[in-house]
């Protein structure tokens, strides 16, 4: 089973009275993840690297909504995209313990009926 990072993304769903009628019944909410990122030490190809993976993670969660899928299957999707690039401390670019491991921690759950799972390092 793959670690999954919840804190990176919400998915939300929006009040549909506040939208336009064509718009869509949802929005997604993401964060790259715990860590310090020095604005004065990013360079502009850095900072250009970090928003097109950020844009990505969107655009992964949103095909599986506009497809139909569950807040869930958006979640877990947009998650694979951050697991799978090293910029991001999950996954492959997980901070290694002082111990030279790597010791990674996620959960995911359904607000639905606030079904919950869970693994430890």
């Amino acid at each position: 089973m793959r670690h999954f990072l919840l804190a990176a993304m919400t998915a939300i769903l929006a009040a549909p009275a506040v939208l336009a009628q064509d718009a869509p019944q949802w929005a997604l909410v993401v964060h790259g993840g715990a860590g310090v990122i020095e604005r004065g030490a990013m360079t502009p190809q850095t900072d250009a690297a970090y928003r097109a993976a950020m844009a990505r993670a969107l655009a992964t969660g949103e095909g599986v909504l506009e497809a139909g899928g569950t807040a869930i299957d958006a979640v877990e999707a947009i998650i694979r995209e951050f697991e799978d690039d090293a910029m991001f401390n999950s996954g492959r670019g997980a901070v290694f313990t002082a111990a030279g491991r790597n010791e990674l921690d996620s959960s995911i759950m359904d607000g639905r009926d606030l079904n919950a799972g869970a693994v430890a390092g």
